[in-house]
């Protein structure tokens, strides 16, 4: 039960890391078309700032997200289930 409850969460924080990477990808698209819009820029600071927090939190609890940040004193991109396992998978 505790490691079904440990996927749930694993999964809802995966979730809201896409929605904040989601939402860095649109603003950025929106600045390429509008530049100088200030209140898009300082909206795009924090959502990536956020992205990042949720990103850092993430990995530090479930493990790497990307292959680039499995180093350490052990090899640890294989230990936990893979981002795209769903919850039966894991």
């Amino acid at each position: 039960m505790n490691s079904k409850i440990n996927n749930n969460n694993r999964m809802k924080d995966l979730r809201a890391l896409q929605a904040a990477d989601f939402v860095v990808d649109e603003i950025g698209l929106y600045l390429q078309a509008h530049p100088t819009n200030k209140n898009a820029l300082n909206q795009f600071s924090r959502a990536v700032k956020e992205a990042k927090e949720l990103r850092a939190n993430f990995e530090k609890t479930y493990g790497p997200l990307t292959m680039d940040n499995a180093g350490g004193p052990v090899w640890n991109w294989i230990k936990s289930p893979w981002p795209w396992q769903n919850e039966r998978e894991a």
